[in-house]
């Protein structure tokens, strides 16, 4: 439970507000007249019921089911609450539903059941088996949920998986794997002594034995004390198991030499004089929420070189079922699994602990800033937040369910499989495709501006991982060496990438003297060139690729757009090449909208509007988008007969005085330009065909604006901004660009002038 009135309250009103609950049903389809009631209801949906009678296979084609879990549970062993009761339990499940939806893409019910007995629970999720594609039994007490697992697991033909037991088991099991290679330990010869004998604890035992380590080395404690053979006392089939022929009866006694303590029962069971008798560079699990086993500098006292797990988000290496289910289900579903089965846990267990030892995506890192993300003893396992998961898990899980047998939908091709997920949760990974693929025909070097700063350096990383470009950073050396040592990055200067060095730079006078040949007759002495070229790493990152030691710049991390601007025209700019405008690609729920002139001109000209959108049509084909450009304006098809509408239609004019090989139309309101049907009833006559996907602005104001509401208010994720006219050798992005965003620019850098004019 919270610990102040405050958090409480506001846990509450997270609960309350805006509407009640933390689910809603949203309809895939539109619903907008009476052809779409037809086919949706009666009689259209008769169709449908009918393929799924004579295919009981074609469900997934035509309904829901494929992609629909169920969270179910009675209530009787809610999180660390007990036995509430199936109402009171109903916020966890509905948020259990949300995290399969946010993490893995996956639609879920939350069911509810007024239902003690083991045995009619299991008759009644069985009957749900036609509604859902799989099931996951939550909170229900051991060893009830043992019964009810097993019955269903028998009689239902879709996956059923108790998450409180399998979950926990799975993460349990890549943090192991994981603190065992930091420790230089195996499963095969490791003592485990663990406390809890309900149903995570069971799970986890096997999970470990499933690993590996040797039944007749795990040491199982109780409430009652240890497991023996004989013992009576609060014992079933599952603890029976694990029981040992031995004189010993307590925790403290078997606690010598144990390498792994696994924890899932109360607060402050494991004393410090424990923790000192386990073997060197103990593993401790201490799961228990919300008070672990033991706290963590508790156990460091004694045992310094303590590797140390908990249930909890404030210490580090936090055990969370979030790591498993989602991703475990996801790929289950997409293959047809008829169950999930010990190789599909135990490739959930490899892709977890893979994950970790990886190097931390710049999403994670974003989510969890301030925190030291490299695999090692305080992180063994990954972060919920990494968007990584879901391809690597997932497509681990279906290949073992393939393997295995139990895939009713085999996939032909698991790595553009694994693409398709990326592509789930990065949303600029699709209409990127082309652009890096394009980039695949030359490798070109990128030099980046602020090559100190975080977001550079795990895009550099990200480069070097993905494409074949060539990153070139500018900063100093040993700053650069300890972030990267710090982030947890793969990556070294001087080994993986090339740096310049704005203070000690063999180049330097090479560098401010091509920079004085370029500016000398525009008022800059020997002296002002050599401290530009000290100072400004945006000229210096020019010069490099007016030398020919770059063939591209990214620059404008931090600063003011117009500023870097300056230095890019100064230097690079010449009779074929200058600044155009900016384009920027918003990648909506819809689909992807690009918008012009963001930033370059603030009241382009009609000569420089129609050149933007010459610009943007060659530019919007690079992403494999025939463009739809609409010339955007409080005026609408000459209503209005000056302001911003009038230059619109000069600059029509200039584009009609030519022939063009890409179709435009304006001057119009925004809803006109994306609304077919609008503009059919208010210009019957337009040349463009259905919603324009190209925006242009008489002002950069509005373009700007429009721009930074769909971010902030449809969740657009941005690509861009492109700068058009400068031939490719120089892109100014935001301060609000992300790592990924940067990949993305270095992609489009990256791809050879030829490719797009």
């Amino acid at each position: 439970m919270s610990d102040t009135p405050s958090l409480r309250q506001a846990a509450l009103d997270y609960h309350a507000h805006p509407k009640p609950g933390k689910l809603e049903i949203k309809a895939t389809k539109p619903m907008a007249n009476g052809r779409d009631l037809a086919r949706a209801y009666s009689p259209g949906v008769a169709e449908a019921s009918l393929e799924i009678k004579d295919d009981p296979a074609t469900a997934e084609m035509y309904t829901a089911r494929g992609n629909l879990v169920a969270v179910v549970s009675n209530g009787t062993a809610v999180l660390g609450l007990g036995n509430i009761g199936a109402l009171a339990s109903k916020p966890v499940m509905e948020g259990k539903a949300v995290l399969f939806k946010k993490f893995a893409g996956i639609d879920c019910f939350d069911i509810e059941v007024n239902e003690p007995d083991p045995e009619k629970l299991a008759d009644i999720v069985c009957a749900l088996e036609p509604t859902f594609g799989a099931i996951n039994l939550e909170d229900i007490k051991a060893p009830d949920c043992f019964v009810v697992e097993k019955l269903c697991r028998e009689r239902m033909n879709i996956p059923v998986f108790h998450d409180d037991q399998h979950g926990t088991a799975i993460v349990v099991g890549a943090a192991a794997r994981n603190a065992l290679h930091v420790a230089g330990k195996r499963f095969e010869d490791i003592k485990v002594v663990s406390t809890g004998g309900g149903a995570a604890g069971i799970a986890c035992l096997n999970m470990l034995v499933k690993l590996g380590v040797k039944r007749e080395n795990i040491w199982l404690c109780d409430i009652h004390g240890l497991v023996y053979e004989g013992r009576a006392e609060d014992m079933n089939p599952h603890k029976d198991q694990f029981a040992q022929k031995t004189d010993l009866r307590t925790l403290d006694q078997v606690i010598d030499g144990a390498d792994l303590f696994l924890g899932l029962s109360g607060p402050n069971v494991l004393k410090p004089e424990m923790v000192a008798r386990m073997a060197k560079q103990p593993i401790i699990f201490a799961l228990a929420n919300p008070t672990p086993e033991i706290l963590p500098d508790a156990a460091r006292e004694v045992a310094p070189d303590a590797i140390i797990a908990t249930g909890r988000s404030d210490f580090p290496n936090q055990v969370n079922n979030v790591l498993c289910f989602p991703f475990i289900f996801r790929g289950a579903l997409d293959v047809g699994a008829t169950e999930i089965n010990d190789a599909m846990q135990i490739a959930c267990v490899e892709g977890i602990a893979e994950m970790a030892r990886a190097t931390t995506s710049a999403e994670a890192a974003a989510a969890y800033k301030g925190e030291q993300l490299t695999f090692g003893p305080d992180y063994l396992i990954p972060k919920p937040f990494d968007p990584r998961l879901v391809g690597v898990v997932s497509s681990a899980v279906a290949r073992a369910a393939m393997e295995s047998g139990v895939a009713r939908r085999p996939i032909a091709d698991l790595e553009a499989y694994k693409e398709r997920l990326n592509q789930t949760v990065f949303k600029s990974a699709l209409l990127m495709r082309p652009v890096f693929e394009a980039a695949k025909a030359a490798s070109r070097r990128i030099v980046f501006a602020e090559g100190e700063d975080e977001r550079v350096l795990r895009a550099a990383q990200a480069i070097l991982e993905e494409t074949t470009e060539t990153p070139i950073l500018i900063g100093r050396p040993e700053v650069i060496e300890a972030r990267c040592e710090k982030l947890g990055l793969s990556v070294r200067p001087g080994q993986d990438f090339q740096i310049v060095n704005p203070e000690n730079d063999p180049r330097y006078y090479d560098y401010w003297n091509s920079y004085h040949q370029i500016m000398q007759r525009r008022g800059v002495t020997p002296d002002l060139a050599k401290a530009i070229m000290r100072t400004n790493t945006t000229a210096i990152g020019a010069i490099m690729v007016h030398r020919g030691e770059a063939d591209s710049l990214i620059c404008g991390t931090f600063g003011e757009y117009r500023w870097h601007l300056n230095y890019v025209e100064q230097v690079l700019g010449d009779g074929d090449l200058r600044p155009h405008g900016a384009l920027s690609l918003m990648i909506l729920e819809d689909g992807p909208l690009f918008i012009a002139d963001t930033h370059v001109h603030q009241l382009p000209s009609p000569a420089e509007l129609a050149e933007i959108s010459i610009g943007a049509a060659r530019h919007v084909r690079r992403f494999g988008i025939e463009p739809k450009i609409a010339f955007c304006s409080q005026s609408q098809f000459g209503n209005q007969a000056e302001g911003s509408g009038k230059r619109l239609r000069d600059a029509i004019a200039i584009l009609d005085s030519q022939p063009r090989d890409f179709i435009y139309e304006g001057e119009m309101n925004l809803d006109v330009a994306l609304d077919p049907e609008l503009r059919e009833r208010i210009f019957p006559n337009s040349r463009l065909e259905g919603a324009a996907n190209v925006l242009i602005f008489a002002h950069a104001d509005a373009a700007s604006g429009v721009r930074n509401i769909l971010k902030m208010k449809a969740d657009g994720i941005e690509v861009g901004p492109i700068l058009m006219g400068m031939g490719n050798k120089a892109h100014i992005v935001t301060p609000s660009i992300t790592a990924r965003g940067l990949l993305n620019m270095a992609a489009i850098a990256g791809t050879p002038v030829a490719h797009y004019g």
